[in-house]
């Protein structure tokens, strides 16, 4: 947090930098419900993007193993050529035998490497994924929530409605009786 502000910048520098002010106006602008959608929407197109960064390091590391596998198959060629040759060749057999281990050297270096690289990708990947599942708890939370303020709502709609039918049949219910009462008395009159 920089609490002398970023100052100027485009949306993209603003969301890489997580600054609060900006998705603040983007959820008052667009509304929570398209916010979050839009947010969604940015990333799993991030996942997915990262996802095909993870599938060409996933390449890379093919090809460096089969590149090792090729060298290792042109060791054992030419250790099997060198016991048929020449002992005056033996030499240059030699030399080209450790010229292929330097290069197979070399090569698992560079597997390393790129498995490196792969392993660093994937847990780029991995983050993006929570951020993914996290925002979409969140939207499921806020379902889960508007659901349970609209069935508040309907109780208390249902309720006032309960209210309502008891004052209405108790006023009934008083009106019966002192109907009742009122023919009582008039039988009553009317008897004496």
């Amino acid at each position: 947090w920089r609490s002398i502000g970023h100052g100027s910048q485009s949306l993209s520098k603003e969301v890489k930098n997580s600054c609060n002010c900006v998705f603040m106006d983007l959820a008052l602008r667009l509304g929570t419900d398209r916010f979050y959608e839009k947010l969604s929407d940015f990333r799993i197109r991030k996942k997915e993007e990262q996802l095909l960064v993870v599938q060409k390091a996933q390449q890379a590391v093919y090809e460096a193993e089969m590149r090792i596998r090729q060298n290792e198959a042109e060791i054992q060629q030419t250790i099997e050529n060198r016991k048929t040759a020449d002992f005056r060749m033996m030499e240059y057999y030699d030399k080209y035998l450790h010229h292929l281990w330097d290069k197979a050297e070399a090569l698992e270096a560079e597997r390393k490497r790129v498995q490196a690289i792969l392993d660093d990708e994937k847990m780029k990947l991995v983050k993006l994924e929570q951020a993914v599942k996290v925002l979409e708890k969140h939207k499921e939370k806020q379902r889960e929530a508007y659901l349970e303020e609209e069935k508040a709502q309907e109780l208390r709609q249902f309720s006032e409605i309960g209210v309502q039918r008891f004052f209405i049949q108790a006023r009934e219910k008083e009106e019966d009786e002192e109907e009742l009462r009122r023919i009582i008395n008039e039988t009553t009159v009317e008897m004496e």
